[in-house]
């Protein structure tokens, strides 16, 4: 005899729904650990670091400019270009200088000119003033001829004296005329790679009112990388402290280094900049305070020219560090007021619970250091023990 259709089905939903109870129910009837949200306490590495953001600069560079005004009538170099000390990179116009130098040289002839002419006036003046000493030894003269011959020899003395002034002031000028038109050739102060080039060809330049920048030489290696550290981790930096730094376009390569300098002063805002007087730490804060960020130094090699100028880098300051320790998640600890002194919750393979007091070490924020305690492989509990109401 055939059961009924709608009794198969009620048969059916009521085992159906006794095997999904039985599954909920499982955990909490099942004894062990895996009942239990826990971690697991493993072995690794760990270190406390201070972490900033940071720019790459070269750690030597020279900003080349023009001393003498005129137009630019070529440069001999390209960005990227390698440059040795004493190369020729620029040259400017030298029409004005060259004019200038000129006249400088016409003015030293003309008063060495009126300088000899001074010169024989004042031989003709001493002779007519011994002439004057002799017939006064004859009574045939008067004295004051005599007085005037002798002042015609000092007036002419004094006359040469101001033209050989004259003279020395006119060759000062000539030297700096000279030195003027040194100027338009314009050569590298140092070896290294031209970073940066400012200006063009057929472009005039003013010296006069301040130094016209024309390109920029940089050794790029070493390079520096200027760290940006808050005041509420500048505490932690020390010079030759460990650090390391990676880049965007380095993937997961590391450059490793150490602290060379700490700027004393934070570099002042800019709209402070131009108030003037008074220092960062006297001058007003806003209602909103801002973040006042301290500089810091760190150099590094590159040989192989990876690192380029105003590269983003990330800097990790290297506080402390242990290899091959033990390990938990901070979560898993509950604090205590002992100092270093917590307690975890570990979970047996039964189930059971037991509370025990450990000792930690050093921690990066996420996991800590486990100096005594627990044992590798451990399972703590996280999240409220089980009874206790959560």
């Amino acid at each position: 005899m055939k059961r009924p259709r709608q009794t198969r089905h009620a048969v059916l939903i009521a085992f159906s729904s006794l095997l999904v109870g039985a599954f909920v129910a499982w955990p909490f009837l099942t004894p062990g650990r895996e009942a239990y949200d826990t971690v697991t306490v493993t072995r690794g590495n760990i270190e406390n670091s201070v972490t900033a953001l940071g720019t790459l600069q070269p750690r030597q560079y020279v900003d080349v400019g023009a001393q003498a005004s005129g137009q630019i009538r070529k440069i001999h170099v390209e960005v990227g270009a390698e440059v040795t000390q004493g190369q020729p990179l620029v040259e400017i116009d030298p029409s004005t200088q060259t004019a200038k130098l000129d006249a400088s040289r016409f003015a030293i002839e003309n008063l060495k000119a009126q300088l000899h002419e001074q010169r024989a006036l004042h031989d003709l003046a001493r002779q007519k003033f011994q002439r004057q000493q002799r017939l006064a030894q004859g009574g045939a003269t008067r004295e004051e001829d005599i007085q005037s011959a002798q002042a015609e020899v000092r007036t002419t003395q004094a006359r040469i004296d101001m033209f050989q002034a004259q003279i020395r002031q006119a060759q000062a000028s000539l030297r700096s005329d000279e030195a003027e038109l040194g100027y338009t050739r314009i050569f590298a102060p140092m070896s290294g790679t031209v970073v940066a080039i400012d200006a063009r060809e057929g472009q005039t330049l003013n010296a006069q009112q301040q130094t016209p920048l024309i390109l920029r030489i940089a050794n790029l290696s070493p390079m520096t990388v200027w760290a940006e550290v808050s005041e509420a981790d500048i505490g932690h930096i020390k010079p030759g402290m460990q650090a390391y730094f990676t880049t965007l376009s380095g993937g997961n390569r590391r450059w490793t280094s150490t602290v060379r300098q700490i700027l004393p002063v934070p570099p002042k805002p800019l709209n402070e900049a131009s108030q003037g007087g008074g220092s960062p730490a006297s001058s007003g804060k806003s209602g909103s305070a801002r973040v006042v960020l301290y500089t810091v130094l760190l150099d590094v090699d590159n040989t192989d020219q990876a690192l380029m100028p105003e590269m983003t880098t990330q800097v990790f300051f290297v506080a402390d560090q242990a290899r091959d320790v033990l390990l938990a998640p901070i979560v898993a600890l509950q604090g205590s007021n002992d100092g270093d002194r917590q307690t975890a919750q570990v979970v047996a393979k039964n189930g059971d619970i037991e509370a025990r007091q450990i000792r930690t070490g050093i921690s990066d924020r996420l996991r800590v250091q486990i100096l005594e305690g627990l044992n590798e492989g451990d399972h703590l509990l996280i999240g409220p023990t089980p009874g206790d109401g959560g």
